[in-house]
């Protein structure tokens, strides 16, 4: 069995469109109207068709569940930080943070209250912290990750 993508469900396909594509660049690859398949490899999927595919009223369809996330790696995070500045419309789960291990993210909702979290990419995290002068094993304990997972960002 192969694992092939997530799906969304969304209740304004044009508006989810113009979400993914403002907010992370993220283009349609193949629109089928109730159907979108967006770079990045997910699935976009129209409340109705949904509810139609799984024999559900709409009523029983519940957005804004808090129990799931898409999450993205951004290289330059402090620029993708600044475009979000940008949108008006974001709607902020939290504002960036910087997690113990050193990785910067932030998470946000998108239309329909499914969560984004946009993170800072680990082989950046990696590089600066070796570029603030720590050694691979300071690097590893700093990010408490092992000293072969850090050797496996440098090859």
């Amino acid at each position: 069995m192969n694992f092939i993508s997530p799906l969304l469900v969304v209740s304004d396909m044009e508006r989810s469109k113009r979400f993914y594509y403002d907010v992370l660049g993220l283009e349609v690859v193949t629109d089928f109207g109730a159907n979108v398949i967006l770079t990045g490899g997910f699935f976009l999927q129209t409340k109705d068709s949904w509810c139609a595919f799984i024999r559900k009223q709409e009523s029983e369809i519940v957005f804004g569940g808090n129990v799931a996330e898409l999450y993205f790696e951004e290289d330059n995070f402090d620029a993708f930080i600044q475009k979000l500045d940008q949108i008006k419309a974001i709607d902020y789960i939290h504002p960036p943070v910087e997690h113990s291990w050193g990785q910067r993210a932030v998470r946000f909702y998108d239309p329909d209250k499914h969560i984004i979290e946009v993170a800072e990419s680990i082989t950046m995290v990696v590089r600066q912290f070796l570029n603030r002068g720590l050694s691979v094993e300071e690097t590893a304990a700093r990010m408490d990750v092992s000293i072969d997972y850090i050797k496996s960002y440098l090859e």
